[in-house]
Parts: C-alpha cells; sequence; structure tokens
C-alpha cells in the first residue's frame, strides 16, 4: 500500500513535468494555450446577479470617468481605489456566450486571427465575479490600452511572441509592463485565474480546447494587483493612474423626439466568414440602447442572460496589414494611432467622421466632419475595429 507521503511526491512530480512540457511545447510557437492542470476547480460562487455586487438600491449620482455612466456613491468608492484593468477575452464560436462584457465601461473588438474577434474590455466602475474566456495579447490591443492613463491593468493568458511587429510580449517588456501592471496569466498564481470546464455548453477540459475554459474576476485582479504588485488608483511610487488620462465628453441621453431612426448597423469584419463574425446592432428608440447580435444570433452574456447592448457604437476604420512573422495562424497588425475615418452611432443617429490620437499613450477621440469632438452619450461605449474600405450598412 502507498503512503501519503509517496502519493503526493507522485502527484507533484506529474504536476510539474505535465507544466514544464505544456509551457515547452507551447511557448515556442508564438502562442500559449494550455494552463497547469492543477488549475482545474469550481470557481468561486458569484452573487445573485453574476456581476460581483455592482447592483445597488443607492442614488445613482456619480459619473463614471472612463464613459460618463451613473452610480452609486458606494460604487465610486470602490473605483477610486483602483486603475483601469484591460481584458482579453475571445469570440471564437465555441466562448460563447461570454462571461463579464456587460459589465465592462468599454469593449474594443478587432480580429486576432484567422477572422476571428477578440474583445479588449476595459473595467474600472463595474465589477463582474466571472470574465472570460481569457485569451492572448494582440500588440494593437495593447496600444490601446495604453491610452487609459500610467500602467493600466492588463489581463491575459500568454500573447503572441513571435519575433518581429507583432510581438505582443516583447511588447509588453519594452514597455515595463513586465510583472508589475501586466497580469499574464503565467506568472499569476491560482487563484486568481482558473479553469471552468463546465461553464460553456459542450466544453470540457481536454481534447484539444482548453483555450476556452480560462476565467478570472475583476475583484481578485485588482486585489492581486494591489496586494503583489502595490498598484491601486497610485503606483508604489504614490503616483496617480490618471495624472496624464484625457477622459471623453459626456452628454446626457437625447430626448425621445431627437432621437434619430437609425435603427440597424450591420457588417462583417472579414468576408471569408461573415456568417459566424458578422454583427448587428438594433437600436431601440424607446430605450436608447443598441442591441448586439454576433453570428447571426442575439449575442448574450452568461452572468446575467441578457442580450449585450450599448449607448454608442463607435466605428474606427484601420489599416489592417498582416504581421509576416511566421506564425502559422497570420497575426495581424491594425494602424490605431494617427488617424482615419469613422461612423458614430448614438442616439439613433449616424454621424460620419473621424478618429484621431496623437501617440500611445493618449485616448482615442471621435471628431464629426467639421472637427468637432463627438460628445459620448453616457453609458456603455463598444468601439468596433474594422479594416479600411470595409462596408457597413445602416
Amino acid at each position: 500500500m502507498i503512503s501519503k507521503k509517496l502519493a503526493w511526491l507522485v502527484i507533484l512530480a506529474i504536476f510539474f513535468l505535465s507544466a514544464f512540457s505544456s509551457y515547452s511545447f507551447f511557448s515556442g510557437k508564438g502562442e500559449e494555450i494550455l494552463l497547469s492542470p492543477l488549475s482545474i476547480y469550481k470557481p468561486p460562487k458569484s452573487n445573485g446577479n453574476g456581476n460581483g455586487g455592482t447592483v445597488t438600491n443607492e442614488p445613482k449620482t456619480e459619473e463614471c470617468p472612463l464613459n460618463g455612466e451613473y452610480f452609486s456613491k458606494t460604487q465610486k468608492a470602490k473605483w477610486e481605489g483602483r486603475r483601469p484593468l484591460g481584458v482579453m477575452i475571445e469570440n471564437h464560436t465555441l466562448s460563447r456566450p461570454q462571461s463579464g462584457l456587460s459589465s465592462a465601461d468599454i469593449v474594443y473588438e478587432a480580429v486576432a486571427e484567422g477572422g476571428i474577434t477578440r474583445f479588449l474590455s476595459i473595467f474600472y466602475c463595474q465589477d463582474a465575479s466571472y470574465i472570460g474566456p481569457v485569451r492572448s495579447a494582440r500588440i494593437y490591443f495593447i496600444k490601446l490600452l495604453e491610452g487609459y492613463g500610467d500602467n493600466p491593468l492588463y489581463a491575459h493568458v500568454g500573447g503572441a511572441n513571435t519575433s518581429g511587429p507583432a510581438d505582443a510580449l516583447g511588447y509588453i517588456s519594452d514597455l515595463e509592463w513586465s510583472s508589475y501592471n501586466d497580469l499574464n496569466q503565467f506568472s499569476v498564481t491560482f487563484p486568481n485565474y482558473w479553469r471552468d470546464c463546465d461553464r460553456l455548453p459542450g466544453i470540457s477540459c481536454g481534447g484539444g480546447i482548453n483555450e476556452h475554459t480560462v476565467y478570472s474576476s475583476s475583484a481578485k485582479l485588482w486585489q492581486y494587483a494591489k496586494d503583489k504588485r502595490g498598484l491601486t488608483n497610485v503606483d508604489d511610487k504614490g503616483k496617480s493612474w490618471d495624472k496624464n488620462y484625457s477622459s471623453w465628453k459626456f452628454q446626457d441621453d437625447a430626448k425621445l423626439e431627437n432621437r434619430g431612426e437609425a435603427t440597424k448597423i450591420d457588417f462583417g469584419f472579414w468576408d471569408m466568414n461573415v456568417s459566424d463574425y458578422s454583427v448587428v446592432w438594433t437600436y431601440d428608440k424607446n430605450n436608447n440602447l443598441y442591441l448586439r447580435e454576433n453570428g447571426g444570433a442575439p449575442h448574450l452574456d452568461k452572468n446575467s442572460g441578457k442580450q449585450l447592448s450599448a449607448k454608442n457604437v463607435l466605428i474606427m476604420f484601420a489599416k489592417e496589414s498582416p504581421a509576416n512573422d511566421g506564425y502559422e495562424g497570420g497575426h495581424l497588425l491594425y494602424k490605431v494611432v494617427g488617424s482615419g475615418e469613422a461612423l458614430i452611432f448614438q442616439n439613433g443617429h449616424a454621424i460620419k467622421g473621424t478618429w484621431q490620437r496623437d501617440d500611445e499613450t493618449t485616448q482615442v477621440k471621435f471628431y464629426d466632419n467639421a472637427g468637432k469632438e463627438i460628445e459620448i452619450v453616457k453609458g456603455k461605449v463598444w468601439i468596433e475595429v474594422l479594416p479600411v474600405g470595409n462596408k457597413v450598412n445602416y
């Protein structure tokens, strides 16, 4: 009969061998996929709404600095002690419905590879008990995240690391984010990330689809950054994250009689797979909301069970080019600094204009064709990064 001590030694040996093998195999491919097998645990229980306690009965009097939405004083007290958190959430068909997108203040969507889009979800004023599935870093998402003040938190599971212009992990190192505000799963211990093998229909751990099972929560990531990295609303030297942050201008909802009739927006990212990754936004005039469909079906959030929505749908057309870095999946580049054409949808109106961004450390802003800065309707902002020349129907 084997002793308990010997049994534990065998288990530990298997764990380290497996973890090393997984990391060694995938780290040379320009993209990681697997976590260690001991990360397979039941995730912590969420509260009833699944949003980490963001719903309160207090009056909503406090304006979120990122998107202008109103929240309670209790919620403001929370966000004043932390910094923006960007999380990579995937959009593969097997990853739906995702968790946490409805609680993000701002979402960016762009193609990651092969026509499959990915989301950079920005959390600051709201919490989410579940966020995911979390996936890998891309360099243009990092450059967009740089616009959220000094050292915003960045949560992801590995990333593009082939030599060349798409080297996301190398760029993180160049920014001196590594092991500081960068929360790469490979350097952040369990239970700040965990694997949930039962959260998505038809998904289980093993069988080559482990990449769709990685989750985290905003509370755990903010707490880890505070405890292990000394990052709250200030850094370890006492400097505030928002010292150099330039927010958008905001406006209230238009009155019902002033709302427009541009009720449907639809587009694809790549023609080759329009059915799986096409997007339709349908305007709800009474509630002044745009409701999202993805791949021909309502796009739901797993946490709330509700259809994703936004107050603003902003489309920025960016030059797309291949990285040509040898990665078989085809890493891409998007020009997200400078300027380009834009379409702005808010209050039921479609506005033709431009997007502008002086450098990586500034927030992208939108202007009408007269050069006036667009005021963001207070609430959720969804930014679609489309290749230059793509057609948008509305």
